[in-house]
């Protein structure tokens, strides 16, 4: 987890629906729903710029001031994004202690360059830009750098040297970063077009004259 938690001013909020979202946003604030184990979900909303910053930095935990001068450290939880994709419409929280573990995905920074990729024709293809990890909240990093330097030509889950307190819950046999020669395989491709052209299309035109003959 980054050294210092976002904090963020939280305001409840009594009115509902969607209308009254719209209004939520066109005011600078984000609606969003705190859940508390035990008790019905809270309507509440967030600074938007403050919240979009601190998302954009990699923040999957926030400390919440409310305006009575009550706090709460939540999760981020899911994020609703309007039609296009692009942008963050509603945010659903959990509240957290900082000892509790949790599963959260966590982006993975890629650092160094593959031996594999370094040859003629080598592309390098992302399988999964980030991974499902289990670990206690105070130790949720914003990001997990991984070296490619001493790969082969596929690192998997089960291959990522983690931090330490952090387990992976994906897949551990799910490749996360692979090399990939296109030129050998378009090479391939162009000599099995040529096979084709030489012997396959010769033979169905030599089946079609003995047919013809035939007829004769």
């Amino acid at each position: 987890m980054s050294k210092e938690t976002p904090v963020l001013v939280a305001k409840k909020r009594d009115k509902l629906g969607s209308r009254f979202a719209q209004r939520l946003r066109a005011a600078g604030e984000l609606p969003a729903n705190l859940f508390v184990a035990g008790s019905a979900p809270m309507p509440i909303s967030l600074n938007e710029h403050a919240t979009i910053y601190a998302l954009k930095k990699g923040a999957h935990v926030l400390a919440l001031k409310f305006e009575d001068g009550a706090t709460d450290t939540v999760l981020v939880k899911d994020l609703q994004f309007g039609y296009l994709g692009d942008n963050v419409i509603h945010i659903d929280l959990a509240r957290v202690n900082l000892d509790e573990i949790v599963t959260v995905k966590v982006h993975l920074s890629f650092v160094g360059t593959p031996d594999a990729a370094k040859k003629p024709g080598a592309i390098i293809i992302h399988d999964m830009p980030q991974i499902e990890v289990s670990c206690k909240v105070r130790d949720i990093p914003e990001e997990i750098k991984i070296d490619l330097s001493q790969m082969g030509e596929t690192l998997t889950v089960g291959q990522l040297k983690l931090p330490a307190g952090i387990t992976a819950v994906s897949d551990a046999d799910a490749a996360v970063i692979r090399v990939q020669i296109v030129k050998e395989e378009a090479a391939a491709v162009g000599e099995a077009a040529a096979v084709d052209s030489k012997t396959g299309s010769p033979e169905v035109l030599t089946a079609k004259k003995e047919e013809g003959d035939a007829k004769k």
